[in-house]
């Protein structure tokens, strides 16, 4: 079972997550919270495998929350919730490590998935979201993009390719495919490469490849 925490300051909303999540047979949900605070220390005393965790709520922020949160082996994976008016913030906490972001109005069968991608150990890459989230709405100095064109100048060629699809939201079996290469060689090749350049995951890869304006 997929142990899932819903941190959000309406219960409403707290209810329609719940609700949603249990329907699908394996996921519990082990708790909830109404705000950043309230999440670290059950996240502490829980230990969820996924934190679904709105972004804006009163006192401590998701935003906040997820950056306090840990990030050693064995951590919550923290997809925020939000809707595209804070796309801003949600970009931040992708930098801070969270995995992803799901909006409100998703789909359940989609909330569904997604959990499980997460809950898998893969990144939430919404390919048109997720380009309009940072094309959009990030508003980067001249020198951000010069920055991440020098990170990514250590890669090798084929892990370019890689880097590239993956920021376009592809996964290992379709990258594989695009590129002819099987599916556990794009797999090193995308662990080489978040070690190389001292990346978490997959979406902080996407990020710096559309901050050096590659995508």
């Amino acid at each position: 079972m997929i142990r899932v925490l819903i941190v959000d300051d309406e219960a409403l909303v707290r209810s329609g997550l719940r609700m949603i999540l249990e329907s699908a047979g394996d996921m519990v949900i082990v708790g909830e919270a109404r705000d950043g605070e309230e999440a670290i220390g059950a996240a502490a005393r829980l230990r969820p495998e996924v934190v679904l965790m709105d972004v804006r709520m009163p006192g401590m922020d998701g935003l906040t929350a997820a950056a306090r949160l840990p990030r050693a082996p064995g951590a919550p994976k923290v997809v925020m919730l939000t809707t595209f008016d804070l796309d801003e913030y949600v970009h931040e906490a992708l930098r801070l490590g969270a995995v992803g972001f799901l909006l409100k109005d998703t789909p359940p069968r989609e909330l569904i998935a997604a959990v499980r991608t997460v809950a898998a150990g893969n990144a939430m890459l919404s390919p048109v979201v997720l380009k309009r989230l940072i094309g959009s709405f990030v508003h980067k100095a001249p020198s951000r993009a010069d920055v991440a064109r020098e990170r990514l100048a250590a890669l090798t060629a084929r892990e370019e390719d890689v880097i590239r699809a993956l920021a376009r939201g592809l996964s290992n079996a379709e990258i594989g495919r695009e590129l002819k290469l099987s599916e556990p060689t794009v797999k090193a090749h995308v662990s080489r490469l978040l070690a190389k350049l001292g990346l978490a995951n997959r979406v902080q890869a996407a990020i710096l490849v559309h901050d050096a304006d590659l995508a």
